[in-house]
């Protein structure tokens, strides 16, 4: 009898022997592009047409403890993904998921493709820089996945003309003379993508007659 309630649950839980295509996905409104924490989903298509789909962020009803999933980046439990950023951008953002499932001895090998900065681009706030005022840095990242997200100093390094750097702020002295500012901005996983800009420095001093009195 516990012989015959085995093979039931087996034949409930995998429709037919023979060929299955595994796919990854993950949950593209959880910011993966710069968040390490990321919700993935697995696709299950088999031989006969039935698809099924993991429970999680994809709703299916493929519950994550059937399954034993390695990855070869980070750790992952329960349907979530927790991935090391550096070691992501080495595997140029492809994560290998080892899959098994029950019944099927040879584990799949699922490919999941993760976004990446394609370029970078700076985008300020004001035309120019007040001397002993701090200004921002404001770099955007244009991703694989068309999503455009600001970076801070733990993607992007910052190269300075003159004037001191305070995280993304730079700051000029009141005292100085010079009328351009020169910042080079660099993607600290991939060194090739860089960009420069020139930020003028305000010379003129501001028209107090603008500025309503209280």
């Amino acid at each position: 009898m516990r012989i015959f309630f085995i093979v039931l649950q087996l034949l409930f839980w995998i429709p037919a022997f023979g060929q299955i295509k595994v796919s990854a996905t993950y949950d593209s409104t959880c910011v993966a592009e710069l968040y390490d924490r990321i919700p993935i989903g697995l696709n299950f298509l088999y031989d006969n047409g039935q698809l099924r789909k993991t429970e999680g962020f994809l709703q299916g009803d493929y519950r994550w403890n059937r399954l034993k999933v390695n990855t070869n980046n980070g750790s992952f439990q329960n349907g979530t993904l927790l991935i090391n950023r550096k070691q992501l951008a080495e595997q140029q953002y492809t994560v290998q998921l080892s899959v098994t499932v029950p019944g099927i001895v040879q584990p799949f090998q699922v490919p999941l493709t993760l976004p990446q900065v394609k370029s970078i681009r700076f985008n300020h706030y004001a035309d120019s820089l007040k001397r002993d005022i701090h200004f921002y840095l404001n770099v955007e990242g244009v991703f694989s996945s068309g999503k455009i997200y600001p970076l801070d100093t733990s993607t992007i390094q910052f190269e300075v003309s003159e004037g001191k750097l305070m995280g993304q702020d730079l700051l000029v002295d009141l005292h100085s003379t010079t009328r351009i500012i020169t910042v080079t901005a660099t993607d600290k996983n991939n060194p090739n993508l860089k960009i420069t800009t020139n930020i003028p420095v305000k010379q003129l001093p501001d028209d107090m007659s603008l500025i309503k009195k209280k």
